[in-house]
């Protein structure tokens, strides 16, 4: 019996080609309907919901996310047999989207689940095809079964932390973590600025580095060096957050490349915990 290939959750592009000629995953485009429709990966289907959807932590809230999110992944084809390769346009603009839908994947309990290191600008860098063909996909059931795993934060988790030696950390922009900007979508779009209190910093842009066809997520040894500058170690227990889990989403996965065990995102973010204004915020600016 053939022992099948065990893939590491980052792939090459050179490694996804080699993946996709066997006929064995469901390959996901994250980006906008636009850009999608210009050109895309032969067979990729386009999931933008992926990067759009804003979540709440409420029980009603995670509960719509996983109904939502298990009926997208069913109907491009995930059963639970197929691989799932997720990509944006490039690691550093698309706001983290791909890892995004790794983590929900993760989350959903999915057993097979890849993001392409360096996005659709590595690929064709790489001199690999595009398409504008729209693939026909073939509906499965997606595995509602299977339990979620441990890495969803509720925002009484995260209150619970407060003062506690959980890490909390703050990947967002800088003028979001100094409090100029409520969100990415513009200055006011949330309606208070600021941090949860207690919080560290490490902008979500350190995690990467450049890399023969574009930025690509850094060796764990990096990934390690950059944490030790907020004195966080591989042991500490991480509650990450950004405004709508995407960045936090990219951070997660560079983590968990680099070995940290103990990471969990608080996936509503800033958006969900700055409209409770039952909630502590930080308000202080960073002199910078």
């Amino acid at each position: 019996m053939t022992t099948p290939t065990i893939l590491p959750v980052l792939l090459s592009p050179e490694e996804l080609a080699a993946r996709q000629s066997e006929g064995s995953i469901v390959l996901i485009d994250t980006r906008d309907p636009e850009a999608y429709a210009a050109g895309h990966i032969p067979g990729a289907f386009n999931l933008r919901d992926i990067f759009t959807f804003l979540a709440t932590s409420s029980p009603q809230g995670l509960q719509e996310l996983k109904d939502s999110f298990a009926n997208h992944f069913g109907a491009i084809g995930l059963s639970g047999a197929e691989g799932a390769v997720l990509y944006e346009d490039a690691m550093h603009t698309g706001y983290g989207q791909s890892c995004r839908g790794y983590y929900l994947l993760t989350w959903l309990g999915y057993p097979q689940v890849h993001v392409l290191n360096g996005g659709f600008s590595a690929w064709k860098a790489a001199g690999l095809p595009s398409t504008t063909e729209i693939p026909q996909a073939t509906p499965k059931a997606f595995p509602k079964h299977l339990p979620t795993a441990d890495v969803m934060l509720t925002k009484e988790d995260v209150q619970a932390a407060l003062g506690t030696e959980k890490v909390l950390l703050d990947v967002r922009d800088i003028d979001e973590w100094i409090g100029e900007s409520s969100s990415p979508y513009g200055k006011d779009f949330a309606p208070r600025k600021g941090r949860l209190p207690g919080a560290r910093w490490i902008e979500w842009y350190r995690f990467m580095k450049p890399g023969p066809h574009g930025p690509v997520i850094k060796s764990p040894a990096e990934v390690r060096a950059e944490c030790a500058t907020a004195d966080i170690d591989a042991d500490d227990d991480i509650y990450l957050y950004c405004f709508k889990g995407a960045r936090a989403s990219n951070t997660y996965l560079a983590l968990k490349q680099a070995g940290f065990d103990k990471v969990r995102i608080y996936f509503g973010s800033w958006n969900e915990w700055s409209r409770d204004p039952e909630l502590p915020v930080d308000a202080a600016v960073l002199d910078v």
